[in-house]
């Protein structure tokens, strides 16, 4: 079974016990989270498709939170023509990986 989940903005397809990257999430490791945010399901066939608007009823996706750690270092470069100005700035941004533990269609 996959689904389509909807978090901070992003679209993931996800299927049970896959590990996703996601923006980092103020919540402690190993804590459960469910997200409600269920665009669509499908299965591997593609025969069983679900896609209601916006979201499927009583779709839920239980994950697990893994871990929260810096990522790889980003560059950003600020730039303006003909002014001599160029800024160069490295960061390295805080993400969260999460463990899809079940995805329940009766919620």
């Amino acid at each position: 079974m996959y689904a389509v989940i909807k978090l901070q903005w992003h679209q993931f397809i996800v299927n049970e016990w896959l590990e996703i990257i996601v923006d980092k999430i103020e919540w402690k490791a190993w804590d459960k989270i469910k997200i409600q945010d269920v665009l669509s399901t499908f299965d591997e066939e593609a025969k069983d498709v679900k896609v209601w608007n916006p979201t499927v009823k009583k779709a839920v996706v239980e994950a697990e939170i893994m871990e929260t750690k810096k990522w790889k270092k980003v560059k950003v470069l600020k730039f303006k023509n003909k002014n001599r100005y160029e800024r160069n700035i490295w960061f390295r941004p805080l993400q969260t990986i999460l463990k899809i533990n079940k995805i329940k269609l009766d919620g």
